[in-house]
């Protein structure tokens, strides 16, 4: 039959392609359905593609304006809103056909249109225009991904009242911007708009930006953004959000019950995400959710019917497009009888702004809590010679190891490009390293990853270069 599938991937992004893919690599006759019309999820559509194409061109123009300083004289230089979108679409566009020829390559059946479950084995399909199709299954994979969270009674009009979509979207730079929440997504985007002329104000509920990080680096991540001008109003609660004909009031009340309104010209809500699992009719087969209606699963990413499983932003754990590929290529190597797993101890995380935030592994106050004794190794870029030599200093390396093993147990840095230098820790712990296998490994000289080698060493009191 040719709408017989030995597997069905609902969901067309990181987690669900490469799933599908992996799936028919493995021999297995796969589908994989998306409703978005493109493939690659939020990630590649409305996520970490093109805010990253927003974050480096706006840090680019952020350069330039200032090169005088280095001794590089240039005429006016002048913002062009609608070409840099159009270089963001450009480059989003190239992407998603390219997972679509993946698909293709891989003999992977791609359906168009949104997919729920008629039962646990028969899926049904419909296009834009409500046309069904239902397809037949042995195993699903429910890879449907996140969509944001608002605030309780404010909706998205994702034109003063936006989430991270209308954020990519917006037609002029803002002359301010209040942004809601202080957690990745949210600083992410107040940067790029702040480096293209808007005032940003972040309002934060807790006492500290980007929860769950670790502090030390939480700590001095604002201090940075505060010098970069972007301001900050901590335990602050958003009461309400009244628009107006030229913008949006948010009303706010502090710790102590003081009221403090915003006038502005687009709010930017980014306190969180939810699994995005309404249209699928899970109700309908019975399966089964947690308290935070994320899909519940075992070990083996399988639900509590026998043949269906789920992975990344719809099941517990961090909301990272790498880590739902990571469960992507392990679900589908335990549908072949295979032994896939995901080490969860070992996902990096990265904030992508100037500098760049990256931490992996349990962070200081992780240890304490558990108890567990540690030793810090911690070596700034100001004494970096390649940092030195570009002008790049801010922000420094830590890391922490086991204090009896040497062991390494987390990661975490801020500074120029330490999105990349943390694979390094990423491959040293996957291997059960310890700082001394990172302190003795050679690092090229002159290159920003020698304060990697530089923390290491410092782990133990002994480095060079400070």
């Amino acid at each position: 039959m040719e709408n017989k599938f030995q597997a069905v991937v609902i969901g067309g992004g990181p987690g669900g392609y490469v799933c599908a893919i992996r799936l028919a690599q493995l021999g297995i006759k796969t589908a994989c359905i998306e409703s978005r019309g493109s493939l690659g999820g939020t990630c590649l559509n409305i996520g970490c593609i093109p805010s990253k194409s927003l974050l480096n061109l706006s840090e680019e123009f952020h350069k330039v304006k200032n090169l005088s300083s280095k001794g590089i004289d240039i005429g006016d230089v002048r913002l062009n809103l609608s070409k840099m979108m159009k270089n963001k679409d450009k480059a989003v566009s190239i992407l998603t056909k390219g997972v679509e020829f993946l698909l293709k390559k891989n003999n992977v059946t791609y359906f168009k249109g949104t997919g729920s479950f008629k039962s646990k084995n028969e899926i049904s399909i419909k296009d834009d225009k409500q046309k069904e199709t239902l397809i037949k299954t042995d195993k699903v994979i429910i890879a449907t991904g996140s969509v944001p969270v608002s605030l309780p009674g404010i909706e998205f009009d994702e034109n003063v009242i936006v989430s991270s979509t209308g954020a990519l979207e917006l037609k002029k730079v803002p002359k301010k911007m209040i942004v809601v929440g202080g957690g990745y997504i949210g600083l992410e985007m107040g940067s790029v708009w702040s480096r293209l002329g808007a005032e940003v104000h972040v309002v934060e509920f807790l006492d500290h930006i980007t929860p769950g990080m670790d502090r030390e680096i939480s700590n001095e991540f604002m201090k940075i953004l505060r010098k970069q001008g972007i301001n900050f109003h901590m335990q602050h609660k958003v009461e309400k959000i009244i628009k107006s004909n030229v913008g949006a009031k948010v009303l706010t009340k502090d710790k102590d019950g003081n009221k403090k309104d915003f006038e502005c010209d687009v709010v930017l809500i980014s306190v969180g995400r939810k699994p995005n699992t309404s249209g699928l009719h899970l109700e309908k087969i019975g399966i089964e959710l947690d308290e935070k209606k994320r899909v519940k699963t075992n070990k083996s990413f399988r639900t509590n019917l026998d043949n269906v499983y789920a992975i990344g932003d719809v099941i517990t754990g961090p909301m990272l497009a790498h880590k739902a590929e990571d469960e992507g290529i392990a679900v589908a190597e335990i549908i072949a009888g295979q032994s896939g797993h995901v080490n969860y101890d070992t996902i990096p995380g990265v904030v992508y702004t100037t500098p760049e935030v990256a931490s992996i592994g349990k962070t200081e106050e992780q240890l304490k809590e558990k108890n567990i004794k540690y030793k810090i190794g911690k070596f700034s870029f100001m004494a970096n010679s390649r940092a030195k030599a570009i002008d790049d200093t801010e922000g420094f390396v830590k890391i922490l190891a086991d204090e009896k093993t040497d062991k390494v147990l987390g990661a975490h840095l801020i500074g120029p490009h330490v999105g990349e230098l943390i694979g390094e820790i990423g491959v040293a712990m996957e291997f059960g390293a310890s700082s001394e296998d990172i302190a003795r490994t050679c690092h090229a000289h002159p290159t920003f990853s020698e304060a990697v080698k530089e923390a290491a060493l410092s782990v133990d009191k002994r480095a060079i270069h400070s």
